[in-house]
């Protein structure tokens, strides 16, 4: 009897041991079976403050953000045609590019424009050019003008003279038109011509102020194309960079394709891509966050379908000019505690798990999707990890940044790709990643010497444990034997807030701990570098994926 409980005892151990270890999820890739190009719509960032561009930290985080991709990466800012002194402050920037002497006759200055835009250039960057906002002797109603907010106050604060229709349509065509062919002539036309220009910022929300919105829009979007046209005939123009796809959206593409020009009198208007912005909402439940990945794919497949209406926009070029979790990049975790997520590795999950669903969500529809503006960049005189939504603090790169660096060695053709507790995008369209199961899948490229695979653990709730381990077979691969190296983002990797966090959280680090975040800062490989040989095309890779974690691994051959 003693023998047999002993026997029992042993086996209860064993099936509680084999209980406690997690079968492994399986994802497969086939190399040898593309699904798409793998056009890099990540390589798209913007940000309200354009005068951060040639403050130190801007002028090193837009190197950071230049050097991580291989193709030219476009930048979207606000208040390229603001008055002022170029002075920055949150949601507020200027250039003072226009005004008018004592007679009411234009003066152009060209001095603050040149040199945001010199910075860009001198990085291989690109403008996705706005023309927006109104100058002050253009505005309406003038005063008050320049606006004082700050985290906490209502954002209709910031609605100030810079959000009107102009007061005198030909002076403001005529800026335009004399912006244009200035950068022309600064840059070269082959240059300019490989820019995106567009007019305004959302302005079916709060940033344009009149009587009829959609009206007073589609003028001011006919004056501008027109004397975008007149001086560069092949520039590209489009818009309307709405805050959804709404009806506003939907009027505005019909107004292109077949109404009246306000400007010329003619049937229609230049449009040579559509943009609208898509967001998140996250919230806080029961004091952890969680987010609402499926209020920004709704958001994108909404403004997808009002494109897929129309036959003449087949192919016609899609920018979603704002694809972010939420909407308030300057707002803050202490005024807005839902937005915690933005210092660690719930942020840089996200956006690995939500751009790889943008190509699917863009096939389902037939739209040809080439950017999704990511509306985080830096903040100046900030506190450390403050929770707004940037790449990096005080110079310092944030984790969510390493994801860029990964899919900026991404390339060629996307591969097909499969998992046994993989979310599709329909399924987090409808419900979120809200279930007992995490998101574990991957996107996977190939090009001529290389395979990369890209996999995430994701999970809508902000809780972080050992995840899952992984069997990653890889099919297709055309050589006997590969070079892999793997790249991490996770809690220990890759991840400069947790470093900062085990410092004690450092309100002035030293220079050595700023040094030493630095270090941590920078895409990590983790294990050595390793060679494999295949079989029949196959190799096995296995790995332990944390929850929140994001691993990159690169196969490379001859």
């Amino acid at each position: 009897m003693k023998r047999l409980l002993t026997a029992l005892s042993l086996a209860a151990s064993v099936q509680l041991c084999f209980a406690a270890t997690p079968a492994p999820v399986k994802l497969t890739v086939d190399a040898a079976r593309v699904t798409g190009p793998m056009t890099p719509i990540w390589a798209w960032f913007g940000y309200d403050e354009p005068n951060y561009t040639t403050a130190p930290n801007g002028k090193k985080l837009l190197s950071d953000i230049a050097a991580l991709s291989p193709v030219p990466v476009y930048v979207r800012a606000h208040n390229l045609m603001t008055s002022g002194d170029g002075s920055y402050a949150l949601k507020w920037g200027s250039t003072d590019m226009y005004s008018e002497d004592k007679d009411g006759k234009p003066v152009y200055n060209w001095t603050i424009i040149d040199q945001i835009f010199d910075t860009y250039i001198e990085r291989k960057m690109k403008p996705l050019a706005q023309i927006g906002f109104m100058p002050r002797a253009l505005s309406q109603r003038p005063d008050p003008y320049q606006h004082h907010w700050k985290p906490g106050t209502p954002y209709q604060d910031i609605m100030t003279g810079w959000a009107t229709p102009p007061n005198d349509y030909d002076k403001w065509a005529e800026l335009i038109y004399q912006w244009v062919k200035h950068s022309v002539a600064r840059y070269g036309q082959k240059e300019v011509e490989s820019w995106y220009w567009e007019v305004w910022n959302e302005p079916d929300g709060l940033y344009l102020i009149a009587p009829d919105t959609r009206r007073e829009y589609f003028k001011m979007y006919d004056y501008a194309a027109d004397a975008v046209k007149r001086a560069l005939p092949t520039a590209r123009m489009g818009g309307p960079h709405t805050a959804g796809a709404g009806r506003f959206m939907d009027d505005f593409l019909e107004h292109c394709l077949r109404g009246r020009n306000h400007a010329t009198g003619k049937t229609g208007a230049p449009l040579d891509f559509v943009a609208f912005h898509a967001k998140g909402a996250p919230k806080l439940i029961d004091g952890k966050v969680r987010m609402g990945m499926n209020t920004h794919f709704k958001h994108l497949d909404e403004g997808f379908a009002i494109i897929e209406k129309y036959p003449e926009l087949k192919g016609v070029p899609v920018i979603i000019g704002e694809s972010d979790p939420e909407g308030c990049a300057a707002c803050g975790m202490q005024t807005n505690p839902e937005n915690a997520y933005r210092n660690g590795t719930l942020y840089s999950s996200y956006t690995a798990a939500s751009i790889a669903r943008e190509f699917d969500l863009a096939t389902r529809r037939g739209v040809n999707l080439i950017g999704a503006v990511n509306w985080s960049f830096e903040f100046e005189d900030q506190p450390w990890y403050a929770g707004f939504r940037d790449l990096a603090t005080n110079g310092v790169n944030k984790p969510v940044l390493n994801v860029f660096r990964m899919f900026g060695m991404m390339t060629g053709e996307r591969v097909a790709v499969g998992g046994d507790q993989a979310y599709d995008a329909a399924r987090i369209l409808a419900d979120g990643v809200r279930g007992a199961r995490t998101d574990i899948n991957a996107l996977a490229t190939r090009d001529k010497h290389s395979i990369a695979v890209m996999v995430w653990n994701y999970h809508d709730d902000d809780v972080i444990d050992a995840g899952s381990p992984v069997e990653l077979r890889i099919a297709g691969i055309p050589a006997k034997q590969v070079t892999l190296r793997h790249f991490r983002v996770d809690n220990d990797t890759s991840n400069s807030y947790n470093a900062w966090k085990r410092m004690g959280a450092p309100g002035n680090p030293t220079a050595a701990q700023i040094a030493a975040l630095q270090t941590a800062s920078e895409l990590a490989q983790v294990g050595a570098t390793t060679t494999i040989k295949t079989a029949d095309g196959r190799a096995l890779v296995k790995m332990q994926l944390p929850r929140q974690a994001v691993s990159l691994l690169l196969l490379t051959y001859e």
